[in-house]
């Protein structure tokens, strides 16, 4: 569990006009769920022209125009890295 003085923030800007909004959801329920204690907020925020990027802390993580489409567990991975170094992801590490 995360220090009580850590928090830790994800947000997932997604392309309202790609219809990404599925998409952006479904990759914020594979985060809430493997990191339900060490994250203190997740958020999507809305986004035009084709936009697609998850940051941790405000930094970029993924940016779908650089890397294509993110697999969650290559999100995970970089998630971990910033809220839970050391941590094993189980299955998702292989």
């Amino acid at each position: 569990m995360t220090d009580a003085a850590e928090t830790h923030h994800v947000q997932i800007e997604y392309c309202t006009q790609c219809r990404w909004l599925p998409r952006a959801a479904w990759l914020a329920q594979e985060l809430l769920t493997t990191f339900e204690s060490d994250l203190t907020e997740l958020t999507l925020k809305p986004g035009t022209g084709g936009v697609f990027v998850v940051r941790v802390d405000d930094a970029v993580v993924w940016d779908r125009r650089e890397q294509g489409f993110p697999e969650p567990t290559a999100v995970k991975r970089l998630v971990r890295d910033v809220v839970a170094p050391g941590r094993s992801l189980g299955h998702a590490e292989r």
